[in-house]
């Protein structure tokens, strides 16, 4: 019978511990922090880390720092749910979902896809100085 509670236990603590984590995980993502830092863009297509088809040369979205992801499958990550950033450059101000992760990219550095990006500047650019933050969709 002391076998059977100990079993039961494991199996109970086993099946909180993703509900804990994933709890955590999205409590993580910095809400309404307003970050300086800096945007890039890209032009791919296929599939974002969200696990949804992309085409970042015609669709609005982000890729976010590699340092923002808190799960192994970045499928089932928090900010696959609901999760946008807030960006703005020179009083212009977008809103894009997060659909896809920047592994190359350090905390403060976003690359967008290149239609956010011409909302905000010429794309010739490449590169510009902005203020974002995450912000719920």
């Amino acid at each position: 019978m002391r076998k059977i509670g100990k079993s039961l236990a494991v199996l109970a603590a086993a099946v909180a511990l993703p509900l804990t984590l994933s709890g955590t995980a999205e409590a993580s993502i910095p809400f309404g922090k307003e970050i300086k830092g800096k945007a890039t863009y890209y032009d791919d297509s296929g599939y974002g880390a969200c696990g949804t088809r992309i085409n970042a040369d015609r669709e609005m979205l982000v890729a976010v720092p590699a340092a923002y992801w808190t799960t192994s499958n970045p499928n089932k990550d928090p900010l696959c749910k609901n999760v946008s950033v807030e960006v703005t450059y020179k009083g212009k101000t977008i809103k894009v979902p997060v659909k896809d992760q920047c592994p190359s990219c350090d905390s403060k550095h976003i690359d967008l896809s290149r239609a956010a990006f011409a909302r905000l500047a010429d794309t010739d650019l490449g590169r510009i100085d902005v203020t974002w933050k995450f912000v719920r969709s």
